[in-house]
């Protein structure tokens, strides 16, 4: 049994590789499994745009078996229940999977699966996929051990796979199946591994040119950005995968520029600065992988009963709803809500804001981020909510000025006023704060503040001298230092494996 779940794909797949391999020495057949777990839906971050996406991928998944001799079994219902109903049918003799740096609800389950294969004397075989390190002892080495491991060959896809006969396979399962809630995110990006593969190459051959310039703005983003974060999160691309397409591609483009034919001179920096993000994509999932505690607790424990006690439900809801009364938030928190994708800094000034400005606890925005995002990844998104909020003690504070960030990506306010309509009519200078303008000013632009738009839900400036005065208290304190260091040894970053000390010439 090859059990798949964020890895739909049949490329670079190494357990169903084995699989195959394995049932055509022994003489059986493989079960391609796919599961919909309730659990998943009604306890976690997934809704109907996640099921949108998963469907499309399994359905093409479901016809690249076929062409290998196998179709996809689909299951409603929990693991183990789903194994022990499939093990009366047919006798499961091993199973495969990829490993998963899931949240606590799919580690939980993998815990049970590991208990009923145990007790049934299955052998289940867990494959990597991706440069995420299980059971690492130390973080020295791990960018030198991740770079070794991308540039492996990729796994073949198996010339044929004897797939079990005589067995109801289901079919695919709608979203009120399995229990997805309703999702306003009507305009996602579209599943599958042709889907994926074009989303890469589009990105590698002709938008990503001025990735490097372009990324930060939540406008020219939407293009220049590679776009490749659900098909990584949900596997319909692997990482080895989008490694090797890059370094081809980089390969070419230096070719071309000492050449001086290439066309676009800024193809080098842009893929070298994307050539580095994809180590940073399993660095942060390495994280809670090490301390799965992340995904509730504080990285650095200093910061425990900071904002906790403080949380304001009122600013919390203006900040989830796309009300704050600052444009440039607003108008992100609302791009989210439509599409479920957002740029990386834009993704960064949403959680400084609500940490920082509105002196919100980090867990209920992830939670409420987690199913905005179409591309959660719970390894990232825990840490990074972490990072952007300040609780790890080890990153510099990022406490992004709204009114700034919109001046500076999204200077001629084409964002805002797409997202944010009833500020359509405020003149550019006006439109970071429209709460500024005169009275008389309000009503030549046609939006009254307080009733069209609404008052800012805190005094920004007021807002973050308090927040960095209450972060300068706790990092001053000894505490915090400590765990600093504890922190930084852990799950820091190493730059260059550690030098060797050299042995000391013998005494003449």
């Amino acid at each position: 049994m090859v059990w798949f779940k964020r890895d739909l794909r049949v490329s670079d797949h190494r357990p169903l590789a084995e699989a195959a391999a394995r049932a055509a020495s022994t003489g059986n057949a493989v079960l391609c499994l796919y599961v919909y777990e309730p659990s998943l839906y009604r306890d976690g971050p997934l809704d109907a745009a996640h099921h949108r996406f998963i469907d499309q991928s399994l359905r093409e998944l479901d016809d690249a078996l076929g062409h290998l001799g196998a179709r996809l079994c689909y299951r409603l219902g929990e693991m183990p229940d789903v194994l022990e109903r499939l093990h009366a049918e047919r006798r499961i003799t091993g199973l495969w999977s990829h490993r998963e740096t899931g949240d606590a609800i799919t580690y939980a389950r993998d815990l049970r699966v590991g208990s009923w294969c145990r007790e049934h004397g299955i052998p289940w075989t867990e494959r990597a996929q991706n440069g995420v390190i299980r059971r690492l002892k130390s973080r020295d080495g791990w960018a030198q051990r991740w770079a070794r491991k991308m540039r492996r060959p990729s796994v073949d896809v198996p010339g044929r796979v004897v797939g079990v006969t005589g067995l109801d396979r289901e079919g695919p399962r709608e979203a009120d199946e399995v229990g997805a809630a309703a999702s306003a995110r009507l305009d996602t990006q579209a599943g599958g591994m042709t889907a994926g593969r074009e989303t890469l190459d589009g990105f590698l051959h002709r938008r990503g040119a001025g990735y490097r310039r372009d990324m930060s703005s939540p406008l020219y983003g939407w293009g220049s950005c590679s776009r490749i974060s659900p098909h990584l999160a949900w596997g319909t691309l692997s990482m080895r995968e989008v490694f090797h397409a890059t370094e081809r591609r980089m390969r070419w483009v230096r070719d071309r520029a000492r050449r001086g034919r290439l066309d676009d001179t800024r193809w080098p920096e842009a893929l070298t600065s994307f050539r580095s993000r994809l180590s940073w994509h399993c660095h942060f999932m390495q994280k809670l992988e090490d301390e799965p505690r992340i995904e509730f607790d504080n990285v650095n424990r200093a910061y425990d009963g900071l904002r906790e006690s403080a949380f304001d439900e009122t600013r919390f809801d203006a900040w989830r709803r796309g009300e704050t009364g600052y444009p440039l938030v607003d108008a992100c928190m609302r791009s989210l809500t439509h599409t479920g994708w957002l740029n990386f800094r834009m993704r960064a000034m949403l959680v400084s804001f609500s940490s920082y400005q509105l002196w919100l606890h980090w867990r209920r925005p992830a939670l409420h981020l987690a199913r905005l995002f179409l591309d959660y990844e719970a390894g990232i998104h825990f840490s990074q909510m972490q990072m952007q909020s300040g609780t790890t003690g080890i990153n510099t504070l990022r406490i992004y000025s709204p009114i700034k960030q919109a001046r500076d990506q999204d200077p001629d306010g084409h964002f805002i006023r797409q997202w944010v309509p009833e500020l359509r009519g405020v003149p550019l200078e006006h439109l970071a704060e429209p709460h500024r303008m005169t009275g008389l000013e309000q009503r030549m632009a046609g939006c009254i503040i307080g009733r069209d738009y609404p008052e800012p839900v805190v005094e920004h400036g007021a807002a973050y001298r308090r927040a960095k005065a209450k972060m300068g208290e706790v990092r001053r304190r000894a505490d915090a230092r400590a765990e600093a260091r504890r922190v930084a040894h852990k799950h820091g970053s190493r730059r260059r494996p550690p030098a060797r000390r050299r042995r000391r010439p013998p005494a003449s």
